[in-house]
């Protein structure tokens, strides 16, 4: 018996979230089938985090306790040869007998990608979020820049635990335009709140909309950091986040980092 880590890739269209929910199709569901398919027993498999409706992944991981007597590449085949089209196992490894995937993370980061079009392309929407106005890219690099390092997000997000801190640390915040027409915006950071990635696209959005100032995301993490800069602020116009979520099929969990795999 020993613990594998799996890493798996999915398109997340017609799953109902990661996480296993009676009578409903879900990514754990159905990796937790396949795996009962080679002998598997336990009752949970476990995950690197939750990933909502309609979220996509090319990095989620996984772990589960199995007795297998062939190569790791020879279990991944075999899983892949059960599991259904949408969803994939990339990587098959033998990892520590604690490891966990969620609570030994160091890291994860998400990509979102949207397009600029007037008419609707259901072949691009299925993994990225059409937008009606083009965006400016100058003003979306100001806004990501906001977004670095250690702040309170509760205006990005919920606590993904009851009375969880909103404090998160983002490493890398950035967007690379890949087509005249086509942004991606990637961010990694120590953990993310619930809806976190989604909140962040939005805003920005409406900066490169020119429907926010690109300051405007700079002062609200001050203003949750020292609530004396919300007094000062009364003498000039506050700045107010619109409200709203992109839209959940423009998300990618891509990857998560270990301690390990970053000495």
């Amino acid at each position: 018996m020993a613990r594998y880590q799996l890493t798996l890739a999915y398109d997340g269209t017609d799953f109902f979230g990661s996480q296993r929910q009676a009578k409903r199709r879900t990514v754990q569901g159905e990796l937790e089938k396949a795996l009962r398919g080679l002998g598997w027993t336990d009752r949970s498999a476990l995950l690197s985090g939750r990933t909502d409706t309609g979220v996509h992944a090319t990095g989620q991981v996984a772990a589960c306790d199995l007795d297998w007597t062939h190569t790791d590449d020879e279990l991944a085949r075999a899983l892949n040869a059960k599991l259904p089209g949408d969803i994939s196992v990339w990587d098959a490894k033998i990892a520590r007998d604690d490891f966990h995937p969620r609570f030994d993370a160091a890291s994860r980061t998400y990509s979102y990608q949207l397009f600029y079009d007037t008419v609707r392309n259901p072949i691009r929407e299925r993994f990225a979020w059409r937008v009606n106005h083009a965006l400016d890219d100058e003003l979306l690099k100001k806004a990501s820049h906001a977004l670095t390092g250690t702040h309170d997000f509760s205006s990005f997000g919920s606590p993904t635990t009851p009375k969880g801190t909103t404090v998160r640390t983002v490493n890398k915040a950035q967007w690379h335009r890949i087509a005249k027409d086509q942004w991606r915006f990637e961010v990694e950071a120590d953990a993310f709140l619930y809806r976190m990635v989604r909140r962040m696209v939005f805003v920005q959005v409406a900066v490169g909309q020119g429907k926010l100032r690109p300051d405007a995301i700079a002062e609200i993490l001050a203003r949750q950091a020292r609530p004396e800069f919300d007094r000062r602020a009364g003498i000039r116009k506050r700045s107010v986040l619109p409200s709203g979520l992109a839209p959940a099929h423009g998300l990618t969990l891509i990857q998560v980092k270990y301690q390990e795999s970053m000495k």
